[in-house]
């Protein structure tokens, strides 16, 4: 057993030092996510980790900082974002709570004063670090959380006979979705993805050396929708841990709508999920949990299960975060 007092808490940001002993088994806090950001633009990952002099690591966690600008709307600023909260090691004998904490307040430490604002989501429970958290004066905000389970029924199963014609008549006016595979795909799956969120500036969308990472690792799978050789819809799933997460989508909805093209697009990422025998797929940006939410009402029309969670803030400016942790006081 190592007292806490003997754990180091070091921050990488270069692939040739980082520790040979962390796992890979969390996509989103992995060694190869962290070289896929270093290669990305705009893009630089911090891979947090809590190990002991001897080297032995007993948690990792990964954290990025994202470049974002624009003409329009006019802005220039970084942000942090940390997906989870990091990989606990056999190793450990403290609270993955614990662990976490100390590895958010060193990261706080570091960037807290060199980005707009820090954010952590997609905690695997609600609660998860709450005292961490507020001890290092992040503050919640609730948010919304959808799964399908994929173990115990099909996707046929969970979803109504309307939609399933629905379905049906979309595939025999000639929509197909498939996998990526050439480069005019990816070209293509770039530029509807870029238009549909151009508009959108909260919506963060890394540059294409990112995806074409993700797909020539084999860490997840890019999709197109397309009816005669349009293409109307794309997606983007990566793979961690036997579960699929559904990272990023667009769809040409208006210009198509007769032939429901986000319908389509998202169903076959379920039904290749599914069939990949996968347990679960997570929608991982639903949104904050307003009465009125389409696209949350959209998602959970698949037999989706909708759930509350929080996304903690940190905002570099002190005033600001006091006075939005008052405001979202909970």
């Amino acid at each position: 057993m190592h007292p806490m007092s003997e754990l180091q808490i070091r921050i990488y940001t270069s692939g040739d030092t980082l520790p040979a002993g962390l796992s890979d088994e969390n996509f989103f806090h992995s060694p190869q996510l962290f070289s896929i950001c270093r290669q990305t633009p705009r893009m630089r990952p911090y891979m947090v980790v809590a190990e002991t002099a001897d080297g032995t690591v007993h948690a990792q966690m990964l954290a990025v900082v994202r470049y974002r600008s624009s003409l329009f709307p006019p802005y220039l600023y970084r942000h942090c974002r940390i997906l989870g909260e990091g990989v606990t090691h056999p190793a450990a004998v403290e609270q993955p709570a614990v662990l976490f904490g100390l590895m958010l307040q060193r990261l706080t430490s570091k960037l807290g004063r060199r980005v707009l604002y820090m954010e952590v989501s997609n905690l695997t429970q609600k609660m998860f670090g709450y005292r961490q958290l507020r001890e290092s004066r992040y503050f919640p905000v609730r948010w919304m959380s959808i799964h399908n389970s994929l173990h115990s029924h099909t996707p046929e199963e969970r979803i109504t006979p309307k939609l399933q014609r629905r379905i049906d008549r979309a595939y025999a006016h000639g929509v197909v979705t498939d996998a990526v595979q050439t480069d005019a795909d990816f070209g293509a799956f770039s530029k509807l993805l870029r238009r549909h969120n151009w508009l959108k500036p909260k919506r963060y969308i890394p540059s294409d050396a990112f995806f074409q990472a993700i797909r020539e690792r084999g860490n997840g799978s890019l999709s197109l929708t397309r009816y005669h050789g349009h293409v109307i819809g794309c997606s983007a799933v990566v793979y961690s841990q036997r579960q699929a997460y559904l990272w990023y989508c667009a769809f040409r909805r208006k210009s198509y709508a007769r032939l429901h093209p986000d319908l389509l697009t998202i169903w076959h990422a379920i039904k290749s999920a599914h069939a990949e025998g996968y347990e679960h797929i997570y929608f991982m940006d639903v949104g904050l949990p307003f009465r009125k939410n389409r696209f949350r009402d959209f998602i959970l029309r698949f037999g989706g299960k909708p759930t509350s969670t929080y996304r903690w803030f940190h905002c570099a400016i002190p005033w600001v975060n006091r006075l939005l942790s008052w405001v979202y006081r909970d």
